[in-house]
């Protein structure tokens, strides 16, 4: 076997365990608490539909990376906060370009409140999340 061969099997193998353990235990990102209404802190429109949503519907912004050029638009994740778990829709990008960090689950007010997060936490806490 080449050793270019062997390299590639080895790389290929560790991203996808790397997947798998992603999948099964769900990315670690930062949550943040975003309005995606029309005069709200969210800015415009949402990036997937080019409309305002309620805060009282669970959906996310996700950073650049994650929202990958609209592939997750419309689809549900699942978010973990110690041992609750809520899915929400996929509406928005946090932009990475503009000052998001690579990391964020931007989040209505609906999901902290599914998630029972403390009124004294809100704003910033850390979570996983998995493609639902």
């Amino acid at each position: 076997m080449k050793q270019s061969t062997v390299i590639f099997i080895v790389l290929f193998s560790t991203l996808f365990v790397s997947s798998i353990h992603a999948h099964l235990n769900g990315l670690k990102a930062t949550m943040t608490i975003n309005s995606f209404e029309k005069g709200g802190d969210g800015g415009g429109p949402s990036e997937c539909d080019g409309k305002y949503h309620s805060d009282n519907t669970l959906i996310v912004a996700l950073s650049t990376r994650w929202y990958n050029h609209g592939q997750r638009c419309h689809k549900f994740i699942d978010i973990n906060y110690k041992d609750r778990s809520v899915k929400a829709k996929v509406v928005d990008e946090c932009d990475s370009t503009r000052g998001c960090k690579n990391n964020i689950v931007d989040a209505s007010k609906a999901v902290w409140k599914a998630l029972h997060v403390p009124k004294g936490e809100w704003g910033l806490t850390s979570v996983t999340w998995s493609d639902a």
